[in-house]
């Protein structure tokens, strides 16, 4: 093509293939952070077993409504060996996109991760750049990190609330 888009906006082809192929999974790493995600997810959400939801109340309170933030997690399915759980963050930014994720749990390998967010799905391991989605190169890994810092940041200021909300509430 002429604009360059295939090559990645580069006119040299080998220097382009070759910055295709530099990122590389670094599939420890990635398997550590889902599986810290799992131990996450269950200190948070310890009966998801046998609960269908829990709500955690953060401290503060949304600038633009005066209300406490909170975050829903929701089983959509469970089976023998994993658990599908909705995330999301109510009430929705204003200003921006609040979290909104599924995250699959699988109980036999104690590992947990984002299979949607923000309702687009199917994320593969590594991305050629540029792609038709945009996506980073390693946009699996970063959207599992953020899940670990989100999780982490609900631990650390998040409280249960033992008031059971309607879902979408």
């Amino acid at each position: 093509m002429a604009d360059g888009f295939a090559t990645g906006g580069f006119a040299n082809k080998a220097f382009s293939s070759r910055y295709r192929r530099q990122y590389t999974i670094d599939l420890v790493a990635h398997m550590a952070e889902c599986d810290l995600n799992y131990e996450r997810l269950m200190r948070l959400f310890p009966e998801v077993h046998s609960q269908d939801q829990r709500c955690i109340s953060l401290l503060g309170e949304s600038p633009q409504t005066s209300q406490s933030i909170l975050v829903e997690l929701t089983v959509i399915e469970r089976s023998r060996y994993t658990t599908l759980i909705q995330l999301v963050q109510r009430p929705q930014l204003s200003w921006g996109r609040s979290p909104n994720m599924r995250i699959r749990m699988y109980h036999d390998a104690k590992s947990a991760e984002v299979v949607e967010y923000q309702h687009q799905n199917r994320f593969h391991g590594s991305y050629e750049v540029p792609n038709r989605r945009m996506r980073q190169r390693d946009e699996k890994a970063q959207l599992n990190q953020f899940l670990g810092e989100y999780l982490r940041y609900c631990l650390a200021v998040g409280g249960v609330m033992d008031v059971s909300l309607e879902p979408g509430g």
